[in-house]
């Protein structure tokens, strides 16, 4: 079975069967799954942090974190779990650092790209511009979230986890996640609301 991974392509192994072939030392196998989480592992922090660069620094910290403890990752989790949760840590250690800094954390410049899923359907300018205008205002108001709820929401709308999956990343009972991300939602309706913003 070793012997079919290790003969095949990078790009067409699972997860867990490119942790198996990096740690017999197929460097291709690891640079492989930094291709496939480097974009939301970036995105997820990016979105936790609210600064661009420092955002930059930290994927890179958490690929080096992945790729030494590469050897202790247990195959019965989920891999992406296993590096969000990673993630997750670098994250608040950061925000823990520059708690001071953290109340008067930007959105990040107009310009700069954010992932987005890509509609197939065409809009027309004006409509584009609304919904980059509408956008705006939910991320505004998901960073003037809580920490707590904050990263609740960034998993699970962003980055699509599931319940169970953000207990784990984040090592809260899955009740509290549920009870959490319900206020969460509560908070964000009113402050959209606020701002005239109906539906997102």
């Amino acid at each position: 079975m070793s012997a079919v991974i290790s003969l095949a392509k990078p790009g067409a192994l699972a997860d867990g069967e490119l942790v198996v072939s990096a740690l017999s030392g197929r460097e291709a196998c690891f640079e492989e799954l930094v291709r496939r989480y480097q974009r939301p592992i970036a995105a997820y922090v990016y979105r936790m942090v609210g600064n661009y660069d420092a955002a930059l620094d930290l994927t890179q910290e958490v690929f080096i974190k992945v790729y030494n403890s590469l050897s202790r990752y247990r195959s019965e989790f989920k891999f992406s779990t296993w590096i969000y949760k990673i993630a997750h840590n670098a994250a608040i250690d950061h925000l823990r650092r520059h708690a001071v800094r953290e109340q008067t954390l930007a959105t990040g410049p107009e310009g700069e790209r954010r992932e987005i899923s890509i509609e197939s359907r065409r809009l027309t300018p004006e409509q584009e511009s609304e919904r980059k205008e509408r956008r705006s205002e939910i991320e505004a108001v998901v960073q003037l979230l809580p920490t707590a709820y904050r990263e609740l929401i960034v998993l699970r709308h962003s980055q699509d986890l599931s319940y169970d999956e953000i207990a784990e990343v984040t090592g809260l009972p899955l009740g509290t996640v549920k009870n959490r991300l319900f206020r969460a939602r509560e908070a964000m309706r009113d402050q959209l609301l606020e701002r005239g913003i109906t539906s997102a």
